[in-house]
């Protein structure tokens, strides 16, 4: 039967799905603008698609816009600072020659995200549950590290740079659900996407003041540059509007593990669209993601 509370399902993986074409984009970007420049994009080019969002969002909710709760801004600041925090690492990650590498590292959020989210907001995590994102994360990590490669686990860079853009990702997603489960008297769609305006806003306003004092020169290149970023920003409010979205009717774990799809999606591309053949050990970390996140969805 139907339920509300499994669309959680659906929305991740149109967000997973549209991030992967947000992430290609910004990373084109990131040649000319920089890796800030390039993170700003997101923030900056998607706050007016967020508003337009929200403006839909109460004409078909009728609900009301409350003000913002004091409980609200400490998680929407993780949440906002962590993500800026994130972006720049994962981007300097896909400027690294060990691009696969540190894509492994970076699916290590879903475990992190799991912790944090026990830690920060007393997520309840079933052993089922535990034992589906370690299976679908070690997934991830076979199918994307190659054996021989010229980088692997011993390369501290690589490492240090996947960990650390998936710990502030994990904050940020355990960030954004608590800032969206705290705000007041309206359905889970408002809730959702009430916090990204405010998150977005936030952001933009951070890094466009952090590019006046610091890189003046970089915003002129952004705004000479407005059509891919245009797209670029609404692709990036898209997504953020689906993962808002999940993360009000999920513990942040559950949206996170689910995600890893797609890997899935990008193996998928690779193979039919490239011809580029698939290993046994691809294959059998896609046959590990698939089972972790299945065992996920029976949880």
């Amino acid at each position: 039967m139907f339920s509300v509370a499994t669309l959680w399902i659906p929305f991740t993986i149109i967000a997973a799905l549209s991030q992967v074409a947000r992430n290609a984009m910004q990373r084109s970007l990131t040649g000319p603008l920089g890796t800030w420049g390039a993170t700003n994009i997101r923030f900056l080019f998607g706050f007016p698609f967020s508003l337009v969002f929200f403006a839909l969002v109460l004409a078909a909710t009728g609900d009301s816009v409350p003000w913002p709760a004091a409980a609200f801004w400490p998680w929407l600041l993780l949440g906002a600072f962590s993500q800026i925090v994130g972006t720049g690492l994962m981007l300097l990650a896909m400027n690294d020659r060990s691009f696969v590498v540190t894509t492994a590292y970076l699916k290590t959020e879903a475990i992190q995200t799991a912790i944090f989210g026990f830690i920060f907001l007393s997520d309840h995590l079933t052993v089922l549950k535990v034992i589906a994102i370690l299976i679908a994360t070690a997934g991830v990590v076979i199918a994307a590290l190659r054996p021989g490669s010229e980088k692997g686990f011993a390369d501290l860079k690589p490492t240090l740079l996947g960990l650390a853009a998936a710990a502030a990702f994990a904050l940020s997603a355990v960030g954004f659900r608590g800032a969206v489960i705290v705000v007041p008297g309206v359905s889970f769609v408002t809730a959702a996407s009430y916090t990204l305006v405010f998150g977005l806003f936030v952001q933009t306003l951070v890094l466009t003041v952090y590019l006046l004092a610091r890189a003046p020169d970089v915003l002129m290149k952004i705004f000479s540059l407005w059509r891919p970023s245009m797209l670029a920003g609404f692709m990036g409010a898209f997504a953020s509007q689906f993962w808002f979205l999940a993360l009000a009717l999920t513990a942040a774990a559950n949206v996170r593990t689910l995600a890893l799809v797609e890997v899935l999606f990008a193996q998928g591309v690779s193979y039919y669209s490239f011809k580029q053949p698939m290993s046994a050990r691809e294959l059998s970390g896609i046959v590990l993601i698939v089972v972790g996140v299945a065992l996920l969805v029976a949880a």
